[in-house]
């Protein structure tokens, strides 16, 4: 097999897999810009499509790892008990809105760790990924990068993105709310926010950010909220 990015095998099985669904997701996304004058039409045609990314893309993961379990925010399902990809639909209700901020997030977790993680968006076809111990990574035209947090730390010089129903009192710098964790957590890896506050979200959209956000230098903490920041904010 030809490699598509710097990583092992199994890290480049999974991106192709995610390459061939995200095909069929930019033609939906098509559909769903036509759709725009009937939100239930485009919140059910939204909806489906997210159940064909599972049934397909699992086609494909099955062939990395056979005997793997599946997680998505829908469906859990057994493996040998040792492997597990998890997966989501990030940033679905942007889709709804022929919004093109959205994501697949994907992660391969073994014996409760994950191992290997993937956050791809289909529109602008830009990868971040990263592999445990070796470092976090943005894929764009053919061309992997590094990617490390920011050293920001003065409040006033942040960018601190929020999926709350009330963002935090005091919060100075510039507040974003994108409606995709799973790249807000991979914009914290890459130093394009500082910070990232959410209420408590389904795992399986935040997993493959976690690996991402820790290889970056980053740091997350799951407590009544969601934090995730460069280690140097405090919030």
């Amino acid at each position: 097999m030809d490699l598509l990015i710097k990583g092992s095998s199994e890290l480049n099985k999974m991106f192709a897999a995610l390459q061939r669904t995200a095909s069929g997701l930019r033609r939906d996304f098509g559909e769903v810009e036509n759709l725009q004058q009937s939100l239930r039409g485009a919140r059910d045609f939204v909806a489906k499509a997210a159940n064909r990314i599972e049934e397909s893309i699992l086609n494909d993961l099955l062939l990395v790892r056979p005997a793997a379990g599946l997680l998505t925010p829908n469906v859990s399902r057994d493996g040998d008990g040792r492997d597990e990809f998890v997966l989501a639909l990030s940033g679905a209700p942007n889709f709804v809105r022929a919004n093109p901020h959205f994501a697949i997030s994907l992660a391969l977790r073994s014996n409760d760790e994950t191992k290997i993680a993937l956050i791809y968006s289909p529109i602008d076809e830009r990868l971040y990924y990263a592999e445990r111990g070796a470092g976090a990574y943005a894929f764009s035209a053919f061309h992997s990068a590094k990617i490390r947090v920011s050293n920001l730390s003065n409040p006033a010089d942040l960018t601190v993105a929020f999926n709350t129903a009330s963002p935090r009192p005091g919060i100075m710098g510039n507040i974003r709310m994108t409606g995709c964790p799973a790249l807000d957590l991979a914009w914290v890896a890459a130093g394009r926010l500082d910070a990232y506050v959410s209420d408590p979200l389904d795992y399986a959209e935040i997993a493959a950010g976690e690996l991402i956000l820790a290889e970056a230098g980053g740091t997350l903490e799951m407590g009544a909220d969601l934090i995730a920041t460069n280690g140097r904010v405090e919030l």
